[in-house]
């Protein structure tokens, strides 16, 4: 009987939950005053697999439970992030705005300690990758410094090693996948969310 509900907790619940979440998100940003129009099924089936493997992680005690709703947040934001900027070239502010004061709202669980280095932490990341923007223009877009801010949040309250290292490592996949495409421009959005929820799910 425990089996049956770890299984229904961990993994049927927020897999239902999260697709659901998915879609709300798919078709909200289809209705902004600048819609990014995605393919039905992405967000639904990202969301509700990444909500899953969370809510799993929880259940089996791998991810405490006090991080559980920052990787929730990341993982929407993941998901429809990387489809919008793969799919429109761009990461939209109905996306990136809302997802700063979620993350941090996201962090309350975890102590006063971890929102002030949150607050923080979105302002160095987000400051920087706009410090970069105005030093290189064309290096990073306008989403990709307000994504940077928000994903600076969960990573401070890792820790600065985390804020340090991310952009990093996605900015070496990046070049790593760039180099036999040269013509082609790929986004930073995929990279750095993808290496930001593994770095996450990995300290949570």
């Amino acid at each position: 009987m425990a089996m049956w509900l770890d299984v229904v907790l961990g993994v049927l619940v927020p897999l239902g939950t999260g697709a659901a979440v998915g879609a709300v998100t798919r078709r909200g940003l289809a209705s902004v005053r600048r819609p990014v129009p995605l393919t039905r099924g992405w967000c639904e089936v990202g969301v509700g697999c990444a909500w899953a493997a969370v809510a799993s992680a929880g259940v089996i005690g791998l991810v405490a439970p006090a991080w559980v709703p920052v990787l929730l947040v990341v993982s929407v934001v993941a998901v429809a992030g990387c489809a919008t900027d793969l799919t429109a070239g761009r990461l939209p502010d109905a996306l990136t705005l809302p997802a700063i004061p979620l993350g941090w709202a996201a962090l309350v669980p975890l102590g006063g300690a971890a929102v002030l280095a949150g607050v923080t932490g979105t302002l160095v990341l987000g400051g920087l990758h706009a410090l970069v923007a105005v030093l290189a223009p064309g290096a990073v877009g306008g989403g990709d410094v307000k994504l940077a801010a928000a994903l600076g949040a969960p990573l401070a309250a890792v820790g600065w090693w985390a804020v340090a290292l991310v952009p990093v490592v996605a900015a070496a996949l990046l070049a790593a996948v760039a180099v036999p495409r040269a013509r082609v421009a790929l986004p930073l959005g995929p990279p750095l969310l993808g290496v930001s929820w593994v770095v996450l799910l990995a300290a949570g």
